[in-house]
């Protein structure tokens, strides 16, 4: 009985201390910029048009006049 609960608790330390060994095992560097991106203010403003294209298409969506009504009475 004995072996089993130390068993148990050493199970349940490691599961506890696995995530701190795998981030310090893979302490990555960063890789060093040598200029800016061609596309750093342009993102906002793509974001914004594909936010504007939604709603719009939503709204179309939802105002279509489907008649979806059946054919057979």
């Amino acid at each position: 009985m004995q072996l089993r609960n130390i068993a148990l608790a050493a199970a349940a330390f490691s599961l506890a201390a696995s995530p701190v060994v795998a981030q310090a095992a893979f302490d990555r560097a960063n890789a060093p910029v040598e200029g800016e991106s061609e596309l750093a203010g342009g993102t906002s403003l793509l974001l914004a048009l594909l936010g504007v294209a939604a709603v719009v298409g939503g709204i179309i969506v939802v105002a279509a006049d489907d008649d979806d009504s059946p054919a057979s009475p």
